[in-house]
């Protein structure tokens, strides 16, 4: 198996991973009137931070989510948060894309179809997809105020494996 060589792509799922309450966890500031009117989620905090520190280390930073909010919604909504995502799959994507009229149905997130090395979601089910799907994934649900780090550390340990000159080709299985 053939190694991609291009940068490696960190996603995130939006629901209970960036967009969470404010009453179980900590959140970005709102944003002000009108706007918090169009757009009533709220960000986990940290999350402008941790993904302009992915992008400044190198990273594509992705949003991989099975909602159907449109792509247009999805990086409107972070552009007033000055994040800029490298790339958006979206549920309308995803079933054009990955499922594509296929007879059985295939898990509602695919991220090794996009080529993504880590993918960061809430679901119990998508992380133990992982192995089975060829996709490594953290899985973040509950207020950590570590979060960052510890998202920033597990990429970093994925990149020196996969990503590093001396990383020896993966047979496929």
């Amino acid at each position: 198996m053939k190694r991609y060589s291009g940068k490696m792509r960190v996603s995130f799922d939006l629901d209970e991973v960036l967009f969470v309450s404010p009453e179980t966890h900590k959140t970005e500031k709102p944003l002000i009137f009108p706007l918090n009117l169009i757009f009533r989620e709220r960000l986990r905090l940290g999350t402008p931070d941790v993904v302009h520190s992915l992008q400044k280390m190198g990273y594509e930073v992705w949003v991989y989510t099975s909602s159907f909010r449109s792509e247009r919604y999805i990086r409107l909504l972070f552009l007033l948060y000055r994040v800029i995502f490298d790339g958006v799959v979206n549920g309308n994507r995803h079933m054009k894309e990955v499922q594509r009229g296929a007879r059985e149905m295939l898990p509602q997130k695919m991220p090794s179809h996009y080529r993504i090395s880590l993918h960061i979601d809430d679901e119990a089910i998508i992380c133990t997809l992982g192995r089975q799907y060829g996709y490594n994934v953290y899985q973040l649900d509950a207020q950590d105020d570590d979060w960052k780090e510890k998202i920033i550390a597990q990429a970093e340990v994925i990149r020196k494996r996969e990503f590093s000159p001396d990383a020896a080709e993966v047979p496929a299985e």
